[in-house]
């Protein structure tokens, strides 16, 4: 429907590679820079500047790149309002979420809304809070959902759901003497945390700041990429974990782990859609619809 030139140019200056670019679109490498010299004679000026090895769009490209991605989201508007006068639902809607929200909760909503709208084919990637969001400034993805608390001005934020982080630990073994723990046993305990740049450990610090406490403050045995991870690791050591609660329903419900509860420490966090402000995506507009409604079911 658009020119393909325009998605070679937007391809490239995405990936700020002629090679990568080419592997995405499935076209060899003489053939986009056939496209890249098209765009350039057709507009009278130059793209992309090459820097050594590398390439960066001149003024000109990035003010193409800017209405390259005006024009993407109006085509991909007018194939979802097309597809309503038919009385069907189609298009790419690529999502990307932080890591727990992409282990445990997404999938189920994902699987239902496939199967409601056959004809949208969603993708799914995952990564932690920061990376969720450079993906969307790379437009690698359309839609976020993150746990963090982050505001980004240039992204605009819709609340989704709640998720409460508990401190959790192997059954085996025990801490403290029954009684909720204290500051002072936090300290003590070995805990594993998850990695700088996830929206967990974000929240954890933001809430120990209550019990005038820093993360290095605690006796943290490691920094961990992933919840799956965590969770391993605490069927075979004497450590605990902040962890989501649906993250753990399964090993808690199983007798596995046991939830220690911290005297005036209460997590409860807010899960956000975010996208890039000013788009007006309606496929996007069509899962957060989806999604929260059937949340609340």
């Amino acid at each position: 429907m658009f020119d393909f030139r325009l998605k070679v140019f937007h391809t490239v200056a995405k990936r700020l590679s002629f090679t990568k670019a080419a592997e995405e679109l499935y076209i060899s490498q003489p053939a986009v820079t056939k496209h890249i010299h098209e765009l350039e004679q057709q507009l009278g000026m130059a793209v992309f500047e090459r820097i050594g090895n590398k390439i960066k769009l001149t003024n000109a490209g990035q003010l193409v790149m800017r209405h390259a991605e005006i024009i993407f989201t109006d085509y991909r508007n007018l194939e979802y309002d097309i597809n309503q006068l038919k009385h069907m639902q189609g298009g790419l809607l690529p999502i990307g979420a932080s890591t727990t929200i992409a282990q445990y909760l997404i999938p189920p909503l994902l699987a239902k809304f496939n199967q409601r709208y056959p004809d949208v084919k969603t993708s799914l990637t995952n990564g932690n809070t920061e990376q969720i969001e450079q993906a969307l400034f790379e437009k690698s993805i359309q839609l976020g959902i993150i746990e963090g608390s982050s505001k980004n001005p240039l992204l605009k934020y819709v609340e989704f759901a709640k998720d409460e982080i508990v401190l959790v630990g192997n059954v085996k073994h025990q801490y403290g003497n029954g009684e909720p723990l204290t500051a002072a046993d936090l300290r003590t305990i070995p805990l594993l945390m998850r990695e700088h740049g996830s929206g967990t450990l974000e929240v954890i610090t933001d809430e120990l700041k209550r019990l005038k406490l820093k993360i290095t403050d605690l006796n943290v045995a490691m920094y961990m990429g992933s919840t799956e991870s965590i969770k391993s690791y605490l069927h075979y050591a004497p450590c605990a974990a902040f962890i989501s609660l649906q993250a753990v329903q399964r090993e808690l419900e199983a007798g596995e782990f046991t939830i220690l509860p911290v005297k005036n420490f209460r997590v409860v966090r807010k899960l956000h859609f975010t996208y890039l402000q000013g788009l007006q995506d309606k496929l996007c507009q069509l899962f957060i619809r989806f999604a929260r409604q059937n949340m609340t079911e």
